[in-house]
């Protein structure tokens, strides 16, 4: 087992290797011109700049805290919300035949589509942002807790029943603990959902934020900004999803077995 996981690791070290090999080789050899592939060398001079003397008057670290602020509120009022609204959409029939077809309807939006309603009712402030991010992780939070309960074994349930446990004991004991490893793979997803709309969300009227800086930078024909950016973006988005997988190790540790 422990040289199955140490040869994963290998071979996730050696695929991220050959990617920042070929990329080195491409910006070294000049095969493309700068503007579009700077030199690796470029782009970590333009971390330690950001880092220690910021972007546009704020430190890297004040970007990706706002950038972050904005991720988790969103995210964690979806969490709040869309899990139990899933779960009663999965437990009664009249619930699901009533807020489905909301849900069905808003769900394929590009969230760009709305974004425009929403700084009109809630301003070019963070409320307009975090709203969005919040609509953007609904949806997957609310269709996997209701899938997980649909999916639960009627056996399950009539069990708990037949030895005299009530309503709510069958679901806290019984639902609830089926539907948890099913909620956090969409937790997982919505997550990775929520911060590929932080960009849309800092378009407009921000001034802050690692989303708004590569858009910034983009203006400014920035390159090695804007793919510092996108590797600290992609960087933090590992972190969260590594940080969710943590708590569903400690929380479902019977998921797989």
């Amino acid at each position: 087992m422990i040289a199955h996981k140490r040869n994963h690791i290998l071979l996730s070290i050696a695929s991220v290797g050959s990617i920042l090999l070929a990329w080195a080789v491409v910006a070294e050899l000049r095969l493309v011109p700068e503007l579009f592939v700077p030199r690796p060398i470029n782009v970590a001079r333009a971390f330690l700049e950001a880092l220690l003397d910021g972007y546009r008057g704020q430190l890297l670290a004040v970007h990706l805290a706002s950038s972050l602020f904005r991720v988790l509120i969103g995210f964690s009022l979806a969490v709040v919300t869309a899990i139990p609204i899933g779960l009663a959409m999965g437990y009664s029939e009249r619930i699901g035949a009533l807020l489905d077809p909301i849900l069905e309807f808003y769900r394929p939006l590009p969230p760009l589509a709305y974004y425009t309603l929403l700084v009109l009712w809630l301003g070019i402030g963070d409320e307009s942002k975090i709203a969005l991010l919040f609509l953007a992780a609904f949806p997957p939070l609310a269709l996997s807790a209701t899938s997980a309960v649909r999916g639960i074994r009627a056996e399950r349930i009539l069990g708990a029943r037949s030895l005299g446990a009530s309503p709510v004991q069958v679901f806290f004991h019984v639902v609830f603990p089926s539907c948890l490893p099913e909620i956090f793979t969409g937790l997982r997803v919505a997550i990775g959902f929520t911060y590929t709309t932080l960009v849309a969300a800092e378009i407009v009227a921000a001034t802050s934020g690692i989303g708004w800086m590569v858009l910034d930078a983009g203006r400014f024909l920035r390159s090695d900004v804007v793919f510092m950016g996108i590797l600290v973006m992609g960087l933090t988005g590992i972190a969260l999803d590594r940080s969710l997988r943590f708590l569903e190790k400690r929380i479902v540790p019977w998921k797989g077995k």
